[in-house]
């Protein structure tokens, strides 16, 4: 009896179609189920990934804030220390030209005592003329020392002026008119005392 090889072969493959239909059969079941079971966890990985972006995105609003406010504190220590710097400007620039009318005032007053003591040599001259002459060399050395009172008041005008000085507001140095009037008396002074040796 000849065996049924087609027969057999036949039965064979449809042994392992119903095999090989089983398996797909769990393994699409398993599939699905793997999908049941990833889906609430994609979900919660879904949540944790915004949750995580938020967090990211809220720290660098916070860096950036922080680097704001950071900005905005050099940007007014800056300026303040601007404001500090003009002050302390413009009280060098007033402080120099303080120094600088000083200096004129101690000139002149150097000056008027100069010529006070330089009078003093032709005083036994002028003692000796007459009247006149002794009353002009009189009012000459009170003139020369006006002069001299008068350079130093400015100096102390001045002085006073400067320590008063507001660093705030921009005061230009008041003009002393002491500097002008110290001089004058020179002058009228040297002139009065010339006038007398003249005279005598």
């Amino acid at each position: 009896m000849p065996l049924p090889w087609m027969t057999l072969l036949d039965a064979a493959i449809g042994v392992t179609d119903l095999a090989l239909s089983r398996r797909g059969k769990r393994r699409t079941e398993a599939a699905d189920g793997a999908l049941t079971a990833n889906g609430p966890n994609a979900g919660a990985l879904g949540n944790l990934e915004t949750r995580l972006a938020g967090v990211v995105v809220a720290a660098l609003k916070e860096a950036f804030d922080r680097d704001t406010r950071r900005l905005d504190l050099e940007r007014e220590q800056a300026e303040a220390e601007r404001l500090r710097a003009e002050r302390l400007l413009r009280l060098e620039l007033r402080r120099q030209a303080a120094d600088r009318e000083i200096g004129v005032l101690r000139v002149t007053a150097g000056v008027a005592v100069a010529s006070l003591l330089g009078t003093l040599f032709f005083s036994t001259k002028l003692v000796d003329g007459g009247v006149a002459a002794r009353v002009v060399v009189g009012v000459g050395w009170t003139l020369l020392l006006a002069a001299l009172a008068a350079s130093f008041l400015g100096q102390s005008s001045i002085t006073r002026s400067v320590a008063r000085a507001d660093p705030i507001r921009d005061e230009a140095l008041p003009a002393s008119p002491a500097g002008t009037l110290a001089a004058v008396f020179i002058v009228l002074g040297l002139a009065l005392i010339v006038g007398a040796v003249l005279i005598a």
